[in-house]
């Protein structure tokens, strides 16, 4: 059933309202407000709006030395992370995802590369490449080690699930469904040809992500290359 507002209404309803929960904030379950006054790294083209004076620059190509210059020359991913500088509100979504807000302490976390919205400059990161699954693969073709003490916030389709990972008991995923990692885990890729059969697009889960040790993975209900694929 649609509501019906009038304009006083709607605006009292939907306006931004500050909530005093410190440098992020959830606006609303899919809107992540940052209360800038400094730096922030945040995804390529995820900013919406923003107010005050922030300036935004693509990342450096010598931003974190040669190695990821190569990285970012192959992939042609180089450009997927921006800082914003500068005092001011700033407001960043991802084709509605729901943002998830993680307090890092002393830990490390794996974030695939399409699911990385934003993370404080306390933060240390390396973007990493899956190359075994360059050439299968339409999305989610590197991730980004985040490390240290700060807040980082991750995107998901609907409602993300973590599962435990525990010694002798491996996890396997579908990688576009996979987002997020503890940083002590290292996925191997498998196949499984059997599973070709059942797919009536792609190559997906023909290919595997197997996860084994101590640590957790987040998935989400939804393969991210292939509803990409559905929208464009």
């Amino acid at each position: 059933m649609l509501s019906k507002y009038s304009i006083t209404e709607f605006i009292r309803n939907t306006e931004q309202v500050d909530k005093g929960e410190g440098f992020f904030e959830l606006e609303t379950p899919r809107m992540l407000e940052v209360n800038l006054d400094g730096l922030v790294w945040a995804k390529a083209g995820s900013m919406v709006a923003y107010n005050g004076k922030i300036k935004f620059e693509r990342e450096g190509i010598l931003e974190h030395g040669l190695g990821s210059m190569f990285k970012k020359a192959f992939t042609g991913e180089g450009a997927s992370l921006m800082k914003a500088t500068g005092q001011g509100k700033l407001y960043l979504a991802d084709s509605g995802k729901k943002v998830i807000i993680l307090q890092l302490q002393n830990e490390a976390i794996y974030v695939n590369g399409n699911d990385l919205l934003a993370f404080e400059k306390s933060i240390q990161h390396e973007i990493k490449m899956m190359r075994k699954v360059a050439g299968m693969m339409s999305g989610g073709l590197f991730n980004v080690r985040c490390e240290g003490n700060g807040l980082v916030a991750i995107t998901a389709h609907y409602e993300p699930l973590t599962l435990r990972v525990t010694p002798g008991k491996p996890v396997i995923t579908d990688p576009n469904a996979t987002v997020a990692w503890s940083g002590n885990l290292q996925p191997e890729f498998q196949t499984d040809i059997s599973l070709k059969t059942f797919l009536g697009r792609g190559s997906g889960e023909s290919f595997q992500m197997r996860f084994e040790g101590n640590g957790f993975v987040i998935i989400q209900p939804l393969e991210e290359a292939y509803w990409q694929a559905q929208s464009q």
